[in-house]
């Protein structure tokens, strides 16, 4: 009880205070989103076709949407996760924008992609009293050996006060380097550092604050821990998963504004009993490809069933976008089976992430990996985007460049 209410008090606090802070420093949007160049530029590296002429004749206006999700902000050009990578993805007309939640020290919630990324995702090894708290301090590479360069720094190693002290950075390192600084200079060549020199770390707290005044809604994802829960003694992963969503409660936030989100399906589960408005969009975050060999056209790999999952209460299914897509005979982009039973069992999809594997002139990576022999140009990602509108019908799309999907979701009259 003690912690509970130590916790609660603290939360209050941040909350009316970050909330007038973000009132206060919040800069005006503009009535319409601004795209920029990006869209157009991909709209004319498109094959040929039906879709390249609709989409070449749509000149806006082009309007905020809940179908374009900010993925970390707009990560593939700022900061993830910072105060500039949320304005950024809400100037771009994301109607929805993401923290992903993950606790400090002291037991207070903060916006990190992952608990143990600070190494690559802000300045903290170049700060030494803070990376002497690091759970791993920077080792160099070793070039005789082949041994790479590594470190690993968690908020769980730091207090919410010593976080503030940092600098978000695009994530990156260098894995051949024998310096801290080499190390740090390590953003992907297809990425910038043009907006990385002053990035502003963000709680959970001020998260709330600042999309609340850009006039977005939210969808933060309760991140994995990566130290063993309980944390401390007493924090439990039930405390945790509790506090994230009390801190919309506490701020006045409505249920329907929140996506929460989770890989684990407990995480969904608990909150469908402890609470139900908040789970009737949670988002359940698919990762079964990855831990127990999923195949999105082979239904016996799926465990739980589709139908099992709908029955104990998921209702919203984010897979990554290749799991979702699939090449007919005619190598064209189609739904995966994975997709069609989703649908059929009555689960909305939310699929991730647009625009995060790079340029596509080599089939893309990760994201795009069923359907890398029908990709051979940047203009693909609006054919990709078009067949998980249309043909797998998806609820909204995450995208590391929310300017992409608001230009599409606007063409094509999408709410």
């Amino acid at each position: 009880m003690l912690f509970r209410r130590r916790s609660a008090t603290l939360a209050a606090f941040w909350a009316l205070a970050l909330t007038a802070t973000a009132a206060a420093q919040s800069i005006p949007l503009p009535r319409e989103a601004q795209i920029g160049p990006r869209p157009f530029y991909l709209v004319d590296k498109m094959k040929d076709g039906p879709l390249k002429t609709q989409l070449s004749q749509c000149t806006g206006p082009f309007h905020k949407t809940d179908f374009s999700f900010g993925h970390r902000g707009a990560a593939m050009q700022f900061p993830e996760h910072s105060r500039e990578s949320y304005m950024a993805a809400a100037r771009m007309g994301a109607g929805v924008i993401e923290c992903d939640v993950t606790f400090t020290k002291d037991k207070q919630l903060v916006c990190r992609h992952s608990q143990c990324d600070l190494h690559t995702t802000t300045n903290i090894l170049s700060v030494p009293a803070l990376s002497a708290k690091c759970a791993q301090g920077f080792s160099p590479a070793d070039p005789a050996t082949g041994k790479k360069a590594s470190a690993k720094c968690c908020t769980s190693d730091i207090t919410l006060a010593e976080f503030k002290t940092l600098t978000a950075k695009m994530d990156g390192f260098n894995p051949g380097a024998t310096t801290i600084a080499d190390y740090l200079n390590g953003t992907p060549r297809w990425r910038t550092d043009l907006y990385s020199n002053s990035g502003t770390v963000m709680t959970h707290d001020e998260s709330i604050a600042l999309i609340r005044s850009l006039g977005a809604k939210f969808t933060p994802e309760l991140k994995a821990p990566e130290v063993p829960m309980p944390f401390d003694g007493d924090y439990t992963q039930e405390k945790y998963a509790s506090q994230m969503l009390q801190a919309y409660k506490q701020a006045g936030i409505p249920a329907s504004d929140v996506f929460a989100q989770s890989f684990n399906l407990g995480d969904i589960l608990f909150w469908g009993k402890t609470e139900p408005a908040f789970a009737a969009q949670a988002v359940y975050l698919e990762d079964r490809y990855e831990k127990r060999g999923l195949d999105p056209n082979k239904s016996e790999t799926w465990k739980p069933s589709m139908a099992e999952l709908k029955a104990q209460g998921v209702k919203i299914l984010a897979p990554p976008i290749w799991v979702m897509l699939a090449l007919n005979d005619k190598k064209e982009i189609v739904p995966s089976e994975y997709a069609k039973a989703a649908k059929a069992a009555g689960l909305d999809l939310i699929g991730w992430s647009l625009e995060r594997d790079g340029p596509l002139n080599k089939g893309g990576g990760f994201y795009h990996s069923s359907v890398k022999a029908a990709i051979d140009r940047d203009g693909d990602i609006l054919t990709v985007l078009d067949v998980l509108a249309k043909q797998v019908g998806v609820r909204a799309m995450f995208s590391d460049w929310p300017a992409t999907t608001t230009f599409y979701a606007s063409c094509m009259g999408m709410k």
